[in-house]
């Protein structure tokens, strides 16, 4: 197949879009692949269309591969599937919702769990129906509140999504290793590099998850690995409890603090005026710090609570929601503390069921809670719940009770290991594959169940397995490009071979044709730049943006009878006869390749 770009619909441009802060949506528009819409939603032009179907394809052979059977839901879904496993609420905000004339509800669908299992309970009624694996490559909704970095978060992306059905627990443990395995193969095949990570299933619920991360810095998930190369997503990292130090503690004091809303001011005014017990200076790890965060429930209730963590942590926010879940959770707001001054910004302190520990204001209402690495009997100085004033040695169990005990800090280089192999390190990633083992949860909410070999109705088990489509595709752009465009692998590249013929000479137009259609030949897929009038400096910029792996060159050298291969992933250009082109370039191909 051969395209030439006289008439093929693209158009590059020489500066970055305005709204885009990574590479790969830099690119991806300035090479002519994608366009803005809305935020959070892209065209895709004729370059992209044919990366991405690239990259489906990989999909479908390893799905095929791994015995799974292609489908295809609707992405418009009555409000109803959802509403019936309890999962409307729980969308919250994350969803477009809707109604038709007649004022039926439905969703754009963000996932199609429910779609499936309910197609499989209208047709199979066995358990010689089962195993079963379908999925679909569908597009897929969610009302993200913040789109960012193109093709990385938006609100319409593209998914590949399958489900298992089993009648045990046994089978489903065969399907889930069908899919894991045959999701690092793709991953494999489009070049990516990732890292298998324990998971929190959050809303899809189920017994097992794990994610696919792409280690990049871009990434919005933070994850560790332990030195024995167990890794997790740090949001199922679990705390272990500082140790306590044994001694006597006196009864809480309190005393004053001004200006110390900062936990680097409380140290700083500690070692002026306080001398430390055991005769070092005092430190953030000393002081309890006070998070006001608002949760906001599946009904749409709204609660403030406040979490302690220690002062030489940040909160992580993602920590928090998991274990708040299915809450959503957002800072508190300036509003939030005007409609409650009993809770004084920079000076706030634990307290009881009974009232606050120290000051002088209630707090009645407010759940205070405490980070999972809080132990009890372990003392701290924190707010006093009065400005400008702080207190000393309040000790956890002694002086107060938490309304229980959260993973809310910051996981760091040099944590303990949950699995105690010793310290851990972290580093950012971006999910580019979900594998869960959703169990029964919705086979049980929906009624799906087969008769098994006794003639028993019994409960089917399912998996589900999820890839984003066009953020691989995006992370591919991300990790394959350099300062002068994309470099594509071979396998998703839009085009096997970038022809370029340069200059006024009718002869290297001649020549690029006469190649290209050879190569056309042998079932490469072939661009051809044959547009006449546009300098060599411009048709070459444009390669290189583009990014297609290999290039030939049909300009000056010609009239020897010569052109230029050019590969385009470390810029390496040689000069070979027009008549060895084509087979000259098939051969390097075949060799990188193999």
């Amino acid at each position: 197949m051969i395209e030439r770009l006289s008439t093929f619909f693209v158009r590059t441009l020489r500066e970055d879009p305005v709204d885009a802060e990574v590479a790969s949506h830099k690119l991806l528009v300035r090479a002519g692949y994608i366009r803005r819409q809305a935020p959070g939603v892209f065209a895709w032009m004729p370059l992209g269309l044919r990366v991405k179907r690239r990259v489906e394809e990989i999909i479908r052979e390893e799905m095929r591969a791994a015995g799974s059977q292609e489908v295809l839901f609707p992405g418009l879904l009555p409000a109803d599937f959802y509403r019936a496993t309890n999962r409307l609420d729980d969308f919250g905000d994350g969803i477009f919702r809707l109604k038709d004339r007649k004022g039926a509800e439905y969703v754009l669908a963000p996932t199609h769990e429910e779609a499936f299992t309910l197609m499989v309970k209208e047709l199979y009624s066995s358990y010689k129906d089962l195993p079963l694996s379908i999925y679909q490559i569908q597009d897929k909704y969610r009302d993200e509140a913040r789109p960012r970095a193109g093709l990385l978060r938006g609100r319409e992306f593209t998914m590949k999504d399958a489900y298992s059905f089993d009648v045990s627990d046994e089978g489903l443990e065969v399907s889930y290793q069908q899919q894991r395995d045959a999701y690092e193969r793709i991953f494999k095949r489009l070049g990516l590099d990732y890292v298998i990570v324990s998971a929190n299933a959050g809303a899809m619920g189920g017994s097992k998850s794990e994610e696919f991360l792409h280690p990049t810095e871009v990434g919005e998930d933070t994850f560790f690995i332990a030195p024995s190369g167990f890794a997790g997503n740090v949001e199922t990292y679990q705390s272990t409890p500082r140790p306590v130090v044994e001694r006597e503690h006196p009864e809480p004091v309190v005393f004053d603090s001004p200006n110390t809303k900062s936990i680097a001011a409380l140290v700083d005014h500690l070692n002026e005026h306080v001398e430390h017990p055991e005769g070092r200076e005092w430190k953030a790890e000393d002081t309890l710090k006070s998070v006001v965060v608002v949760l906001t429930h599946p009904d749409g209730e709204e609660e403030l609570v406040v979490v302690g963590i220690p002062g030489d942590r940040e909160a992580d926010m993602k920590r928090l929601e998991t274990s708040f879940q299915p809450a959503e959770v957002a800072p508190a707001t300036e509003a939030d503390f005007a409609k409650n001054p009993a809770l004084v910004k920079g000076y706030i302190g634990p307290w009881s069921s009974e009232g606050p520990v120290l000051g002088e204001e209630s707090v009645t209402g407010i759940r205070f809670f405490l980070d999972a690495t809080i132990a009890d009997g372990s003392t701290w100085v924190t707010g006093a719940n009065v400005s400008d004033r702080h207190a000393m040695w309040v000790t956890v169990a002694r002086d107060f009770t938490a309304d229980g005990r959260v993973e809310a800090a910051e996981v760091l280089d040099g944590d303990p290991s949950p699995d105690g192999s010793g310290p851990i390190r972290t580093a950012r990633g971006t999910e580019i594959g979900h594998v869960f083992q959703l169990g029964r949860k919705y086979a049980e909410a929906l009624g799906l169940k087969v008769l098994d070999e006794n003639g028993k109705l019994v409960t089917v088990t399912m998996g589900s397995y999820g890839i984003g489509v066009t953020r691989d595709l995006a992370l591919v752009a991300e990790q394959n490009h350099d300062e002068r465009g994309l470099v594509w692998p071979e396998s998703v590249a839009p085009f096997d071979v970038h022809v370029v013929a340069t200059g006024k000479n009718q002869e290297a137009f001649d020549a690029a044709e006469r190649i290209a259609a050879e190569l056309s030949e042998q079932g490469l897929e072939v661009l051809v730049d044959d547009r006449p009038k546009v300098s060599p400096g411009v048709k070459f910029s444009d390669a290189e943006i583009m990014g297609i792996p290999w290039i030939i060159i049909a300009g000056r050298g010609v009239a020897d009878g010569e052109v230029e291969i050019w590969r385009r992933a470390d810029g390496e250009r040689e000069a070979v006869k027009i008549d060895d082109a084509a087979s000259e370039l098939i051969s390097r191909r075949n060799a990188v390749l193999r």
